[in-house]
């Protein structure tokens, strides 16, 4: 195998392991917690098994059921560009590869949910007072912190491509 091969073979078992963790989590809170009955872990922070028919926060959850074949395809389509997008990367470019793999396996674990259950599991509430952000899940988890990565990494790549322009 070569170096590039190794190299996307690494970042696809990555995407692969939050994938499994998020479908282990989720498996877990569906077989311990009861529906809609929160259970305190910390200040701030609970246990809810949730389930969300609709995109982020909830999005579209009040519609007839399209949305789920929606969402299902579009998953699929980003993780085919992602799948792409991390062959056509160089070794070096490590901290895009782990944010695609992020983005990828959690990509993946909620597209699992969609097919399958025909909701995504959601479980982990976090709150302050009477505020309650929106529950998620960890494979939410991972596809934000991909995207933060992402968001870091982006003027780094700015400043690369103009030192290279400036090069050549």
């Amino acid at each position: 195998m070569n170096t590039a091969g190794a190299s996307l073979y690494r970042w696809l078992t990555l995407a692969l392991a939050i994938a499994v963790v998020d479908q282990l989590s989720k498996y877990g809170a569906t077989a311990l917690l009861e529906y809609a009955h929160p259970v305190p872990v910390l200040p701030g922070f609970n246990f809810t098994l949730l389930h969300n028919t609709g995109a982020a926060f909830s999005l579209l959850h009040d519609q007839s059921g399209w949305q789920r074949w929606f969402f299902s395809a579009v998953a699929f389509v980003v993780a085919i560009a992602v799948v792409v997008w991390m062959s056509r990367l160089g070794p070096k470019e490590r901290w895009l590869s782990i944010a695609l793999s992020l983005i990828l396996g959690g990509a993946a674990g909620n597209l699992i949910d969609r097919l399958v259950l025909g909701y995504v599991v959601d479980f982990i509430q976090l709150y302050y007072g009477h505020w309650s952000w929106p529950a998620f899940n960890i494979a939410d988890s991972a596809i934000s912190v991909g995207a933060v990565m992402m968001i870091v990494h982006s003027p780094r790549m700015s400043a690369s491509e103009e030192a290279q322009s400036a090069k050549q």
